[in-house]
């Protein structure tokens, strides 16, 4: 369960607060693999756990994740895992160091899933999708006495959380809670962000939602059509700093796939991305190359001949630098530095993941609330970022697990539970 709603209006709030309300011993709000992961931890403890799931289905974005074969996690030693995240590797250093790459692959071979690494060090289950594992892992937490309420979407519009649910409003008033709820991309999926109104009215610091990990629009010329789903290989990718080879895909809304990724937080910073189509070789060569070739032959021949571009490289030259210039130097100096002229990131709903949401300075070493005692959040709710490549998943699984066994040690202590209000994810508020 990822995005929530909220109930309108005071006699609904009034009417909700009416509701009887069920004691819970630990409450996890969102079934995405962070917060299945936190389930799981404090199951294993020995609380017993509700787990809400706005969605008729959990882990529907996990499950999307697998259709593209359900990269886990990059094998790589932790040094060299973390700079992935940016400024936020410092503070997640210690949370991935309690469940990096390699506990990945032992977690996925633990549920019965092989795995394998391919040769850019990205890690996949044999079965090359995400529905054999989730199965295993709701069958496992199912075993540890999870006990999973489907469609339950959060309003937390009266003292306790109180859901909508298919049979009417349910309050919880858990002695621990863990919020899980996603960032605001794939609204389809349960991320929509309705939350963060909600906290940031509790005095939880937030940073702005931005979209990560996604596209950008352009307008193609005519003819671009017959091309659209046609991948691009054997490129490199420039936005300011960042650099990087990698594949992406021409498609009716612009350009989509791990190359773009790789640059997109530059591109969105305000950096010019370009293209370089010929990566592996010198301009002078490319100069030689296409000054040997028959002034009689058409430009996309020489072009196809000197340089090898295949149509969808010849294309995006079309497409970026039209009319394309005649004089070897000049035509080699745009295969090697072709700008990409787009029309600015897609919207954030498509993005594979957002930057964004409830800031660092906002929880403790465990993850939980400063603003709200008892409350911990983890997964894409928190400002990290990262790119694809098993990065994704990776940080929301061990900061799903480090938040679990932080509210599983607070249980075991006997804290106080979390602070009862009327705050709901749409940021109304009533007396405390």
């Amino acid at each position: 369960m990822q995005g929530q709603g909220a109930t309108e209006g005071a006699t609904e709030q009034e009417a909700a607060a009416e509701v009887a309300a069920e004691a819970a011993e630990a409450l996890v709000v969102g079934a995405g693999p962070a917060g299945l992961m936190a389930a799981e931890m404090l199951a294993r403890a020995g609380a017993r756990v509700v787990l809400a799931e706005g969605k008729p289905s959990p882990g529907r974005k996990f499950l999307m994740a697998g259709r593209s074969g359900l990269n886990l996690t990059k094998d790589e030693p932790l040094p060299a895992f973390l700079p992935a995240y940016g400024e936020a590797a410092d503070w997640l250093a210690p949370v991935l160091g309690g469940f990096g790459p390699g506990a990945v692959q032992d977690w996925a071979r633990g549920l019965g899933q092989p795995v394998f690494t391919g040769s850019s060090g990205r890690v996949f289950p044999v079965a090359m999708k995400a529905s054999p594992l989730l199965r295993a892992w709701l069958a496992r937490l199912a075993a540890l006495g999870v006990e999973l309420r489907r469609g339950w979407r959060w309003q937390a519009t009266a003292p306790g959380f109180v859901f909508a649910t298919p049979e009417g409003p349910r309050r919880l008033v858990p002695r621990v809670a863990v919020l899980a709820l996603g960032g605001a991309s794939w609204a389809r999926l349960g991320s929509d962000g309705a939350w963060a109104a909600g906290l940031a009215a509790r005095g939880v610091a937030l940073a702005p939602f931005r979209p990560a990990n996604m596209g950008l629009a352009v307008a193609w010329p005519p003819g671009t059509e017959r091309l659209f789903g046609t991948p691009v290989k054997g490129v490199a990718l420039t936005a300011g700093a960042a650099r990087t080879r990698g594949e992406f895909v021409i498609s009716a809304r612009g350009l989509e796939g791990g190359g773009i990724y790789a640059i997109a937080r530059a591109v969105r910073e305000g950096a010019a991305p370009a293209l370089d189509l010929c990566p592996d070789r010198p301009a002078a060569e490319l100069v030689r190359r296409l000054a040997a070739q028959r002034p009689k032959d058409s430009l996309a021949n020489r072009l196809r001949k000197a340089l090898g571009l295949d149509p969808a490289r010849l294309a995006l030259l079309r497409a970026f630098a039209a009319p394309l210039p005649t004089e070897p130097a000049a035509l080699a100096a745009l295969v090697k530095a072709l700008p990409l002229r787009h029309q600015g990131p897609r919207p954030m709903d498509e993005a594979i993941s957002t930057a964004g949401g409830v800031a660092r300075a906002a929880v403790d070493a465990g993850l939980m609330l400063r603003a709200w005692p008892g409350v911990f959040v983890a997964g894409e709710m928190l400002d990290w970022e990262a790119p694809t490549g098993g990065y994704l998943l990776t940080a929301c699984l061990a900061t799903g697990r480090h938040a679990g066994r932080a509210a599983a040690a607070r249980l075991a202590a006997g804290a106080p539970p979390p602070a009862q209000g009327t705050d709901g994810p749409s940021g109304k508020a009533g007396a405390k």
